[in-house]
């Protein structure tokens, strides 16, 4: 019998870049502190933060900036930070020693299994993925992380009423999320007008957003609630 062995799409490629010394001292001393290892279990969030509190999901963080500004300025929230590239996690790190917060955790692993297995039903209150990978060639849409299972997932990891906030340069990325997130059936999008009264569509500026505005990218913000 032959059997056929599938290789797993993955939304991301871990990229060269160079982890300075601090950011490695930070990955050893630090990580501990602020990270949560990947299980194939659920987490109990209250245990993970020592508090019941609102939870943020993170997606992607890049090099942390974004992240640690919105903890920053909203400690009543709990913000689980998800991201795999080690010199984007190791800044963060040292951004959270510095600023002594203790409302982010952090999870160094593929989000789409993070997703999938370690949140329970309901878990969070707000999901924010914040330009992700456009992969722009037609032959690499399939690695886009915003994919119906991929949805499905969210949804189950949302809380009723919780939100999806998504944000991209890329206009044809922007058409793909409207067209999944229409498929979804789980969730209803929300007007500029209606996102602007909901306090946890908060997004402060990125440096991915500055880079796609110099490369003259239009910035779209796509806004989500999830059906009850």
């Amino acid at each position: 019998m032959t059997h056929l062995h599938h290789r797993k799409v993955r939304s991301f490629v871990q990229r060269a870049g160079r982890t300075t010394a601090a950011q490695k001292r930070a990955l050893r001393d630090l990580l501990p502190r602020y990270g949560v290892p990947f299980q194939d279990s659920t987490l109990d969030l209250a245990i993970v933060f020592g508090r019941r509190a609102p939870i943020v999901l993170d997606i992607g963080f890049g090099d942390g900036s974004a992240l640690l500004t919105l903890a920053a300025n909203h400690p009543d929230r709990d913000y689980l930070g998800v991201e795999v590239h080690e010199p984007g996690i190791g800044r963060l790190l040292l951004q959270l020693e510095r600023a002594g917060l203790d409302n982010i955790r952090i999870v160094a692993h593929d989000a789409v299994e993070v997703v999938r297995r370690m949140l329970p039903a309901g878990a969070v209150d707000a999901v924010n993925l914040f330009f992700p990978d456009p992969w722009p060639k037609k032959r690499h849409h399939k690695r886009r992380i915003v994919q119906p299972d991929f949805v499905r997932d969210i949804a189950r990891a949302l809380k009723p009423g919780g939100t999806f906030h998504i944000a991209t340069d890329w206009a044809d990325y922007a058409g793909h999320v409207t067209e999944v997130m229409d498929g979804c059936g789980q969730f209803v999008a929300l007007t500029p007008e209606q996102a602007s009264c909901e306090p946890l569509f908060d997004r402060p500026t990125s440096k991915f957003e500055r880079r796609g505005i110099a490369l003259g990218h239009t910035v779209t913000d796509l806004h989500f609630r999830r059906t009850g």
